[in-house]
């Protein structure tokens, strides 16, 4: 049968639609095949050669591909949630921004007979020299990759929660700026890899080799800065003061400094009154922020990685090397504010590290992101009017054609 006959009537049963069937390309050579964008999700590909092929935007989730050879397929924003990846062969493939949310890529053994019946390793002969697999900026939450070989493999800015690595050989990795908290790397190799700006909370190192890793500005259980404990007054007290001192216009109350806190344990800032608030050099990695109010806040420098500031009123506030990868800042205001002086305080992202953030139907007019990294990060629908964005790292970054015209001017 026919490739296309295949995937036509695979499409068919994903609808459940009279005629369907579920496509098997078990076994088949499908190398440097062009399936972007095509849905294969429950397909069973075990075994099935896509070298080179590109599988970019396809939809993979739940799909067998035990043993598959995928040696240099593009994989980029693939969907590829909890398939069946054990024994897969990924050398040079990119899978930059894909979701392998549960995906299995556990060892496994898949082998076949040659003419004089021996088992033969279906990926005998790979080129060891060729460097691991591309996963920048995936999505691997509940992966288990135990035993995995992925010596060299790029895992920066991935999401990693809760993944079990367990026995794997993780030699040379790049995890910079990936998150791995609550994953399980016992007993595996990573000696030498590249862990500066990981955030580690609460992943379990059991006898890992961690020998010649660069630990850099890693985020560990260990404080990164002042604790909660040393707080003039419990939290909730100083935020009710704050409140009292914007209310006032600073007659009454005490504005809320937090600068050097280590405040990511527990801390939830959603919906709060946080207008003019300081944390400069502040670590809130995580902490909830939905639909607070945080106008011409000093944020210089801060740690607020994975925050969520979605609908959040940002007008006008100073982010200045603040680092906020994959952050969520869906539909938030970053437009100017009006002073009372009538002059105009632009929202300030220069020098920002955003990478992989979600900043989706944002207000980002005439915002400053000059020097800022915004790779692989999702604009979609937001408003860039004015917004400037001289030297800034758009690589990967979700733009609508519109927004590419405007950025121009």
């Amino acid at each position: 049968m026919e490739l296309d006959d295949v995937l036509n009537r695979h499409a068919m049963f994903r609808v459940a639609k009279l005629g369907g069937a579920r496509a098997c390309l078990a076994y088949h050579d499908l190398s440097d095949t062009i399936l972007s964008n095509i849905d294969l999700s429950h397909a069973d590909c075990t075994g099935a050669s896509f070298m080179r092929a590109n599988l970019s935007g396809c939809q993979l989730g739940y799909t067998i591909l035990f043993g598959a050879d995928l040696r240099f397929a593009n994989l980029r924003g693939a969907s590829l949630v909890r398939a069946d990846m054990r024994g897969a062969c990924l050398r040079g493939a990119s899978l930059i921004g894909a979701d392998m949310t549960g995906i299995d890529m556990r060892e496994g053994i898949l082998a076949s007979s040659d003419t004089s019946g021996n088992l033969v390793a279906i990926h005998e002969g790979v080129d060891l020299s060729v460097g691991g697999a591309d996963l920048s900026g995936s999505n691997l939450t509940e992966a288990h990759l135990a035993g995995a070989v992925a010596a060299g493999t790029n895992f920066s800015d991935a999401i990693m929660h809760n993944c079990k690595i367990v026995r794997a050989n993780l030699a040379g990795a790049n995890f910079r700026g990936a998150d791995l908290e609550g994953a399980d790397l016992s007993l595996s190799e990573v000696r030498g890899a590249d862990m500066r700006d990981a955030v580690l909370v609460n992943t379990s190192m059991n006898l890992t080799n961690m020998s010649e890793a660069n630990m850099l500005g890693a985020l560990t259980n260990q404080l990164a800065g002042r604790s909660i404990k040393e707080l003039s007054k419990p939290l909730p007290d100083l935020m009710r003061l704050h409140t009292s001192w914007v209310g006032s216009n600073g007659r009454d109350g005490q504005q809320l400094d937090i600068s050097g806190y280590d405040l990511r344990q527990g801390v939830v800032f959603s919906h709060a009154c946080l207008t003019m608030m300081k944390a400069t050099g502040a670590i809130l990695y995580g902490v909830n922020f939905v639909d607070a109010q945080l106008q011409a806040s000093d944020l210089r420098n801060t740690d607020l990685r994975h925050a969520n500031f979605q609908t959040a009123d940002l007008r006008g506030a100073d982010f200045k090397g603040a680092r906020l990868n994959n952050a969520n800042l869906q539909g938030a205001r970053l437009e100017p504010i009006a002073l009372a002086t009538a002059r105009l305080l632009p929202s300030d992202f220069s020098g920002v590290s955003m990478r992989y953030a979600n900043l989706s139907a944002a207000n980002l007019q005439s915002a400053n992101f000059r020097g800022a990294d915004l790779a692989g990060a999702n604009l979609l629908g937001a408003d860039v009017t004015s917004a400037d964005f001289t030297g800034a790292n758009l690589d990967g970054a979700r733009l609508e054609p519109k927004q590419h015209l405007l950025m121009r001017r």
